[in-house]
């Protein structure tokens, strides 16, 4: 019998998966990679997989993978807060799929626990740039602000390894990072014994202080948009840098292009913070854009496609 885990390469893919093998420990093959990298269910072979649990990743993108597996009989649980379209309708899946703006797969994990490894599920908030709802969910812990502190670093520090095109790109390969987490009940724990947070504090704090010399491509009080140019530090901090931006301007939108070979652009999109939604709608009018409602993204706009994208976001947020 072979078990395939099938997760998102973020914050909220990997927290949300380490929460259920802590509760539910299985042996199982490990399918992520980049967190833009979503087209994952199609790697698990129908021909040896006898169950699968596929977490943060959208089912709308992964239907056509999903429905031999689950029409052939293999058990499939989900566990996601993107867009689903239609859920289709098996009793070999079962599904945990909740889009509303203030929650994450880590936070929808945490309640089918019944919060028994929250300290995890409030990391995955925090990765997501959903501040509010991680220090809600953190009251029942007790932590002194010190240690709320540094779970909330640790989020944004797994979220933005998973930023980038391939995985050249990245400090750890997801599947690395997952494994280097997977001892550790404890967050903290995690952050005084293995070096990796280091490593990754180190380059965020870099690549933040070159994103933060860039200056936007144009911006007003409702919207902004930040070109970027092709450099691995770009492809791995538009997203925390947009996270970052949409903290300090709560009414505006925030959209981040990495430029990419091939003449075009890795897009990260942040609705305002304060009416979080649009974002995915913006994205889903570009053949390679999805995402949530809060923060979407773009896999792939091409150059010539540049002003359509401007025009389009400053319809969806001006």
């Amino acid at each position: 019998m072979t078990h395939y885990d099938v997760f998102n390469g973020d914050a909220d893919g990997i927290c949300a998966l380490h929460q259920l093998r802590l509760a539910e420990p299985k042996d199982s093959v490990l399918i992520t990679g980049v967190k833009r990298d979503i087209a994952l269910v199609k790697q698990v072979p129908g021909d040896t997989a006898t169950s699968a649990t596929i977490l943060d990743i959208s089912m709308d993108k992964n239907r056509d993978a999903l429905l031999p597996l689950v029409n052939a009989g293999i058990k499939v649980s989900y566990f996601d807060h993107h867009f689903p379209g239609d859920i289709p309708e098996s009793e070999h899946l079962d599904a945990h799929i909740d889009t509303d703006a203030n929650t994450c797969t880590g936070l929808i994990v945490n309640e089918h626990l019944n919060g028994a490894h929250l300290a995890w599920a409030i990391t995955a908030a925090f990765g997501d740039n959903l501040l509010d709802s991680a220090r809600q969910a953190a009251t029942a812990l007790n932590l002194s602000d010190a240690e709320l502190s540094q779970i909330q670093t640790l989020g944004t520090l797994l979220n933005y390894n998973g930023y980038g095109s391939s995985l050249e790109d990245l400090f750890f390969p997801p599947a690395e990072l997952y494994q280097r987490v997977k001892p550790y009940k404890d967050p903290l724990a995690f952050i005084n014994e293995d070096d990796a947070y280091q490593k990754l504090e180190t380059g965020y704090n870099s690549d933040m202080e070159n994103a933060k010399n860039t200056k936007p491509l144009l911006a007003d009080e409702s919207t902004a948009v930040f070109v970027f140019p092709e450099d691995a530090f770009a492809r791995r901090v538009s997203g925390v840098y947009a996270n970052d931006l949409a903290q300090q301007n709560p009414n505006r939108a925030h959209a981040m292009l990495s430029t990419l070979p091939g003449e075009g652009y890795l897009v990260s999109v942040r609705a305002p913070l304060a009416n979080k939604t649009g974002a995915d709608e913006l994205c889903r009018q570009f053949e390679t854009g999805g995402g949530r409602k809060a923060a979407a993204g773009i896999n792939f706009l091409p150059a010539s496609d540049l002003d359509k994208f401007t025009d389009a976001f400053k319809a969806q947020f001006g």
